[in-house]
């Protein structure tokens, strides 16, 4: 299946980190955060990758277009034209398709997702936010997705109530899609998102978290999946020393590929 992340965000809560590079680029270990969310998706099969671009996007194309040359060694024969051989010792990427599409500067999630609708060639895809990681299985959230047909499918996890709480009925039917209440102590959105094409009829210029999953919400075609495992995001310099703890530890829950 295809897999949208959005990329385009400033991420100003990341303070130095984010002046000079895309919230998405800031590294964990030696890889950019993208690059592990990327991993992550690869393990479970899906490879096809649409990146909304914004902020600093240029910074992902660059990374995008010289990745083989930089991950791997290299054979420059100089000369009138010059030959290279780049030599591959990450069998890992083998197979990746990156689209790299520019969505704005400043556009909300679901205009970005409008954007780079021209890019989609399936009846369903994924989508994901650029900057969190997780154990989901992702094998698990399609066949959840597929089993009740509905237009998509929100993964629900449990960390702070600072972020949209979703209140959820019978069967994991939404009840309720709540940006960032001030207190809650329900599931939250969690983002890896599974998507029938026919949410772009739900899509405007606005943030995909505002009226298109409330429009969802209110016609019944919002499910949610429920992850009690790993989550977390990278918005503040402190989730991102919790990240890069675990990493450098050894110990990083999200890396499921070997």
């Amino acid at each position: 299946m295809q897999v949208v992340i959005l990329c385009g965000g400033r991420g100003t809560r990341l303070e130095r980190e984010t002046e000079v590079l895309p919230k998405p680029m800031v590294t964990i270990g030696e890889r950019p955060i993208l690059w592990h969310i990327m991993k992550h998706y690869a393990h479970f099969g899906h490879r096809d990758f649409v990146l909304c671009l914004g902020y600093k996007g240029e910074l992902i194309k660059d990374f995008f277009l010289h990745y083989q040359a930089r991950q791997n060694d290299v054979t420059v024969e100089l000369g009138g034209a010059a030959m290279v051989q780049v030599h591959p010792a990450l069998e890992g990427e083998l197979g990746w398709t990156v689209t790299l599409a520019d969505t704005g500067l400043t556009t909300p999630t679901g205009g970005r997702l409008r954007r780079a609708a021209k890019y989609l060639t399936e009846e369903c895809f994924l989508l994901t936010y650029g900057d969190g990681v997780c154990d989901l299985d992702l094998d698990a959230l399609v066949a959840f997705h597929r089993s009740h047909g509905k237009v998509a499918t929100v993964t629900a996890v449990h960390p702070p109530a600072r972020f949209g709480e979703l209140v959820l009925g019978d069967g994991g039917r939404v009840g309720r899609f709540a940006e960032k209440p001030q207190v809650g102590t329900g599931q939250i959105n969690g983002g890896f998102f599974v998507f029938e094409r026919r949410i772009l009829d739900y899509l405007d210029d606005d943030a995909l978290e505002q009226h298109p999953m409330q429009g969802l919400t209110r016609d019944g075609e919002l499910m949610a999946f429920a992850h009690d495992g790993f989550w977390q995001c990278m918005d503040t310099v402190r989730e991102l020393t919790i990240l890069r703890d675990l990493w450098d530890s050894g110990r990083a829950p999200w890396k499921v590929w070997k």
